[in-house]
Parts: C-alpha cells; sequence; structure tokens
C-alpha cells in the first residue's frame, strides 16, 4: 500500500511539465503594433516575430530572414495572438516582448484605453514593455524597420532604446509607468516618440543636437528608424509630443527616474558664432518642495545639483586658464537650463495643466486620505496656479584633461 502512495505523489510532482512546450516549437514576438480599423472595437495587429537563430554561430552563413512580421485582425491582443497562430507555423509567445507600438492616431483617440488594458490581466505581458507611439501606422512602422549592423531585431531596440533613455533622448515609459500614474490621476505619463518617415527640417535649430522630435533628426545613410522626443499622454489619452531637450529636462527634474551622463552644446557665451559641448552629471535626485495652500496658490521649489565637465571648445577661448571667463561660462550654462525648464514648466501649466516630472508624489502627504487629495485636483486647480521656482546650481566645473587648447597663433603663419 505504501508503494502506491509513493507512486502517487510522485506522478503529482511530475504534473508541473503537463503543459512543457518545447523552445523550437515557440515564435517570440518582440514587437506588436496596434492601429485603428474602420470597425468600431476592432484594431488591427502587427506581430513581429524573431528569428532566435539569426545572427548566431549556429545560423553560420544560412541566408533565413531575422524576422516574419504578419498582422491580423482582433478586438484585443491576446485573441489576435491567437487568429495569427492559425498560419504562423510555431506557437506564438509574448513572453518575450520588447515593446508595443501604437500607432499616434490610436494614442490620440478614446480607444487606447480599451486596448491597452489587456496587459494588466495577462501574465505574458511583462510590465517591463516599452510603449512607443509611431507617428505614421503601426503597421507601416515595424514593416519599414531595418537594422543595418545588428542583424538581431531583439537586440537593436534593447540597445537603441537604452543608449536613448540613458542619455535623455526618450523617456523610460515601461507599462508599469503609464498604468502606475493614469490611475493615479495626476502628472503625465511620457512615452517614447518615433517614425521611419524622415521628413525635411523647416525651422533653424542652431545646432542644438536634441531639438527635435523624431523624423526631424537630420541624418545621411544609417536606418530611417528614428527614437527621439516624447508623446504626452494625459488620462491615458495623447495630447502632444515632446522634443529631445525637453524630454531630458523632465530627466532633470523627474526624481523617479535615474539619469546617466548628458552631453549637451549652447552658443558660446564670448562668442555666439561657435558652439560649447558639455557634460552634464546629476549625481543626486533633486530636492523637491511643495508648500500647499488650499485658499492660494501652492508653492513648489525645485533645487537641481550637477557637475558640469566643459568637453570641446571651439572658439579656442581660455576658459579654463582664465577664472572670470570660466564663471561666464558657467553662468551661461544655468542660465540656458533655466530658460528652457521654465519654458517647459510654462507650457505644462498652460497647455497641459498637469506636470510630467511626478511632483504630485511630494503634495500627497498634505491630506488626509485619497478622497481629501482627488477632492483637491492636482490637474485643474493645484497644479496649474503653482508658484514654481527651479534652481540650478554647479556642484563643480571640469575642462577634462587638457588645460590649455592650442594658440592659433602659434601654429599658423
Amino acid at each position: 500500500m505504501k508503494k502506491y502512495w509513493l507512486l502517487m505523489i510522485f506522478i503529482l510532482f511530475l504534473t508541473g511539465c503537463y503543459d512543457r512546450i518545447e523552445l523550437e516549437q515557440q515564435a517570440y514576438v518582440i514587437i506588436i503594433g496596434v492601429d485603428k480599423t474602420d470597425r468600431e472595437g476592432i484594431y488591427e495587429y502587427t506581430f513581429q516575430i524573431a528569428n532566435p537563430e539569426v545572427g548566431t554561430s549556429a545560423n553560420g552563413g544560412s541566408s533565413e530572414p531575422a524576422t516574419e512580421i504578419v498582422s491580423v485582425e482582433g478586438g484585443d491582443i491576446l485573441s489576435a495572438t491567437n487568429t495569427a497562430n492559425a498560419f504562423v507555423a510555431k506557437r506564438m509567445t509574448l513572453d518575450h516582448t520588447k515593446a508595443i507600438v501604437a500607432s499616434e492616431e490610436l494614442a490620440r483617440s478614446d480607444d487606447f484605453m480599451r486596448v491597452i488594458q489587456v496587459a494588466t490581466r495577462s501574465p505574458q505581458l511583462r510590465r517591463t514593455i516599452q510603449l512607443i507611439v509611431s507617428k505614421e501606422r503601426a503597421s507601416e512602422f515595424v514593416n519599414n524597420f531595418e537594422p543595418l549592423i545588428e542583424k538581431r531585431p531583439h537586440k537593436f531596440y534593447q540597445f537603441l532604446l537604452q543608449s536613448g533613455q540613458e542619455i535623455g533622448f526618450v523617456p523610460d515609459a515601461t507599462l508599469h509607468r503609464f498604468f502606475q500614474i493614469t490611475e493615479g490621476d495626476a502628472d503625465l505619463f511620457l512615452g517614447i516618440y518615433t517614425t521611419t518617415i524622415l521628413e525635411e527640417v523647416k525651422k533653424n535649430h542652431d545646432g542644438v543636437e536634441d531639438d527635435y522630435i523624431a523624423g526631424e533628426v537630420p541624418q545621411q545613410g544609417g536606418t530611417s528608424t528614428q527614437f527621439m522626443g516624447s508623446a504626452v499622454f494625459k488620462e491615458g489619452k495623447m495630447i502632444d509630443t515632446l522634443t529631445g531637450e525637453e524630454t531630458r529636462i523632465t530627466y532633470m527634474l523627474d526624481p523617479t527616474v535615474d539619469m546617466e551622463n548628458i552631453m549637451a552644446t549652447i552658443k558660446d557665451p564670448l562668442d555666439p558664432n561657435f558652439l560649447i559641448s558639455y557634460q552634464y552629471r546629476q549625481k543626486k535626485k533633486p530636492k523637491i518642495s511643495v508648500d500647499y495652500h488650499p485658499d492660494k496658490p501652492t508653492k513648489i521649489n525645485v533645487d537641481v545639483y550637477f557637475v558640469l565637465e566643459v568637453v570641446a571648445i571651439p572658439s579656442l577661448i581660455p576658459y579654463p586658464s582664465d577664472t572670470e571667463k570660466a564663471e561666464k561660462l558657467q553662468q551661461a550654462v544655468i542660465d540656458t537650463l533655466t530658460e528652457k525648464t521654465d519654458e517647459l514648466i510654462k507650457k505644462s501649466q498652460t497647455e497641459y495643466e498637469s506636470d510630467p516630472f511626478y511632483w504630485s508624489l511630494y503634495v500627497r502627504s498634505a491630506f488626509k486620505d485619497i478622497p481629501e487629495y482627488e477632492k483637491a485636483d492636482w490637474h485643474k486647480k493645484i497644479y496649474p496656479n503653482a508658484e514654481i521656482d527651479v534652481h540650478f546650481h554647479v556642484q563643480a566645473l571640469e575642462f577634462g584633461k587638457t588645460i590649455k587648447d592650442f594658440d592659433l597663433r602659434n601654429v599658423r603663419d
């Protein structure tokens, strides 16, 4: 009798493998594109499926395509995935999906929340998936995507988005952050903005490297896919776009995100014909204080501390060796950052009536419970009318390894 009981116990442990699917039987979806259709409640889903063997030594010199792209219509992501399994040889899985790409048309519509809410229910879709908005239809974006050097598309997305987020060109736009901000009914969520349609730059950017949105960055050669700037979401719906420069400013002022070194440029304060390049390093979170008043404007004070390292001085003005000139350069950087920040804050207060900096976290302690906080209304009452002061403080001014630049008078006759 004991033998039978032992056999039954072993069988119970073995049941954990009953639904196992071998790796070679699975199709790994890396990107999901979503578009509107002419039918209400029905959307077009485009799946980019990775070929895991491409780019590996096991693949050798095979001419197999790096991906397979299929599109189907459905009411939600999961049902569309099952429909696509009718003609995809392997079983599609969403466990390794890197991003969901929504067309700007869909993101600006009331349907967007209906589409994206399935991500909260499915265990297949991870909360770390990045939310991307494409200027064109998502199906067009996915089909036009052609990585050149990195043949593995999942790695290309990973590297490109990671580098863009580290330098602040695009935001960290995980689904978790989207639902967190949207359900909190305060603040603005920033999604990644992208396109494969390159346009002629109409305005003069004065050589500033990040004052663009995707599609505007002047380039020659390379892939046509550009990630630059962010899509602004308010209450789960896209309302505007921010440039790469404006996105970087939100990184400087948002204490909930991590930021690496930023390379930026300003006009040379002593010779405006040239630009000066510098690295901005923010080693600690900004200091934010919110003084809430129910019967008068709330006061928000922000102090940002950073290290300034000048890396290129094309004018060859001796800033490193001249203290007075160095102070003028330092002040020029502070003035430029302050001016750009004030412009963004003014736009967020007047046009958006909410902030992309997640500052509502610092006012919630002024209320005894959630209903009282919601009644105060961060969106329409507190933030739009707040008096905001942002101060930038340079902790250290550095000039790299070279103390003195060339003197052109000594090298030219």
